[in-house]
């Protein structure tokens, strides 16, 4: 019902910057929060920034506030996550979310998930 396609991960070295793109089929695309969270090897699935359906407001955790910024275009069916001043412990698989209607930081409570794109960063 809805696909989602990660593009943009990488290697990058520490103070680097890179861009995620995930975009998204379907044509309600503006009925779903739009979120991003990474994995890294051994550990939880990491809630890191989402955006509200009308791209208004915007959620962070706290170790990537400042750093990170999430952004939609809903007349391209596409979601952004502009990365700077990227450090080592950013390394992880990044995984593009959609969640029908309002906003969550659970990575339980999202519908549809993109396969994940890689994005590591060297010291």
């Amino acid at each position: 019902q809805v696909q989602l396609a990660e593009s943009g991960g990488g290697l990058v070295q520490a103070g680097g910057s890179l861009r995620l793109s995930c975009a998204a089929s379907g044509r309600t695309f503006n009925s779903y929060t739009m979120g991003w969270f990474r994995q890294a090897p051994g550990k939880e699935r990491e809630f890191v920034a989402a955006v509200t359906k009308s791209g208004i407001t915007t959620y962070y955790t706290g170790s990537v506030k400042g750093r990170f910024t999430i952004a939609r275009d809903n007349a391209k069916n596409t979601v952004y996550l502009q990365m700077n001043s990227l450090k080592p412990e950013d390394t992880a698989v990044y995984y593009c979310a959609a969640k029908f209607e309002y906003y969550s930081d659970s990575s339980y409570d999202y519908d549809y998930w993109g396969q994940g794109t890689q994005v590591t960063v060297s010291s």
